[in-house]
């Protein structure tokens, strides 16, 4: 009985150090964020500010057109996600329940472009898009980020739909109803779970891309945030309180995200564990 009261004692320890090691860095970017110009850059720092203010975020809004960033990033990602949920959702019941040759070939395929790093590939894409003329648009980031995120949403789709009776695919054969109709009507009713999981992978990893934007989007006006916020500083000044009030409005989105739809991204990790 002692022995596993220590036990809970030790793992509440433990657990409370991971929570301040995770959480601190936190902490310390939404203070900053609100602390004045002079109270950031003094030393030694304060725990708190001794005075709220909000003009690092009418900075960032104003002095750094964070606004356009924003912008930019929504259109991209929100296409991006688009795309990619309607391109795996079919793609991944192609996989799961239609008779598709080269099925395990395609599926290693896809794997392997899921852990291919961008950065072997940015110079080559970056000519391309050169000469198509694509630098500083929308669709020099959205291509290439679809590209990326689609094979890690087609194995969460294509996983999702193993977990779906192969029976009601007979049935609704049996009952007349076209390929087309079975998995519009049937089938994506019934993994709207792994839809929003595939979205939410694919929102995250759009919103937060920063080196293809950096190389394909140069212009101010095409920046995303991640680009934006690396690019506060000047040669001789650093505004930390700026950017973290960036950063801090860049990351809502996310928060927000994963708060709605926590119990489905934990479900798309775990979704090919039994089956698939």
């Amino acid at each position: 009985m002692v022995e596993s009261r220590w036990q809970k004692v030790l793992g509440y320890v433990v657990l409370v150090l991971f929570l301040v090691v995770i959480l601190l860095p936190f902490y310390w970017m939404v203070i900053t964020s609100f602390k004045p110009t002079a109270e950031v850059a003094a030393y030694p720092p304060t725990a708190w500010p001794q005075r709220f203010t909000w003009e690092h975020y009418v900075n960032a809004f104003t002095v750094h057109h964070f606004g356009i960033y924003i912008r930019n990033s929504i259109v991209v990602t929100c296409l991006t996600t688009v795309i990619v949920v309607i391109l795996s959702s079919m793609a991944g019941f192609a996989l799961a329940r239609l008779p598709v040759r080269g099925k395990t070939p395609t599926l290693v395929f896809l794997l392997i472009i899921s852990m291919f790093p961008a950065i072997a590939i940015v110079t080559p894409l970056y000519m391309f898009m050169r000469g198509l003329g694509w630098l500083n648009t929308y669709q020099a980031l959205i291509i290439p980020y679809t590209a990326f995120n689609l094979p890690f949403a087609i194995w969460i789709m294509r996983n999702y739909f193993l977990q779906v009776p192969a029976a009601l695919l007979e049935a609704a054969k049996m009952d007349g109803a076209s390929i087309w109709q079975t998995f519009w009507r049937i089938y994506v009713p019934l993994t709207t779970p792994g839809l929003f999981t595939a979205a939410v992978f694919t929102f995250v990893a759009s919103w937060t891309e920063f080196f293809m934007a950096l190389v394909f989007n140069s212009s101010d006006t095409m920046r995303t945030i991640p680009v934006g916020i690396a690019l506060f500083s000047s040669e001789f000044n650093v505004p930390y309180g700026d950017i973290f009030a960036g950063s801090i409005v860049s990351i809502l989105p996310i928060v927000v995200l994963v708060i709605l739809f926590r119990r489905w991204i934990v479900s798309g990790l775990t979704a090919g564990a039994v089956k698939g």
